[in-house]
């Protein structure tokens, strides 16, 4: 690559990193996966710079992201639930961000998690996000609802204990 090349690709992942690495996060709900995920995704993204930089290339790399954490839960064959929210770190959690929606998001299936982090954190819309997990707009739609009917479920099992 050539250097102007180089500094463009720098400059794009200066300007990603932390958004995406956010979304890796309540994706995945661990900062270390998190963080591999994203260096994944962006070493990858390098190799086909040449033929991104001029396309979409922040489509892409969350379409990898979201692909890399899709095959890990595969060759797994489970989630791995954590009993407290990560530390604070490099994901940079903010106060509006707060342990408190990522804890709520772990209570979803991955697709539905997958599903509301794109469409309300990221701003994905439908259309967006339905390309960037190859499914379905009808498939965004129906985990879209279903993970907000769930998340408000979770919040007020936590706000009011005694009610299930």
């Amino acid at each position: 690559m050539t250097s102007e090349r180089d500094e463009e690709f720098v400059e794009f992942v200066r300007a990603v990193s932390p958004r995406l690495l956010k979304s890796a996060w309540f994706i995945c709900g661990d900062s270390g996966q998190a963080e591999e995920l994203v260096q994944a995704a962006l070493e990858r993204v390098y190799l086909r710079w040449g033929h991104l930089r001029d396309t979409s290339p922040l489509a892409y790399t969350r379409r990898v992201v979201l692909n890399l954490h899709l095959d890990q839960q595969r060759r797994s064959g489970r989630e791995v639930a954590m009993a407290t929210p990560p530390e604070r770190g490099s994901t940079d959690v903010g106060p509006e961000d707060g342990d408190y929606v990522v804890a709520l998001l772990r209570g979803l299936p991955l697709r539905e998690r997958q599903v509301v982090v794109l469409r309300y954190y990221v701003g994905l819309s439908e259309a967006e996000a339905a390309d960037a997990l190859d499914v379905s707009t009808g498939t965004v739609k129906s985990c879209a609802s279903r993970g907000l009917a769930k998340l408000r479920v979770l919040h007020q099992r936590e706000e009011n204990p005694h009610v299930r």
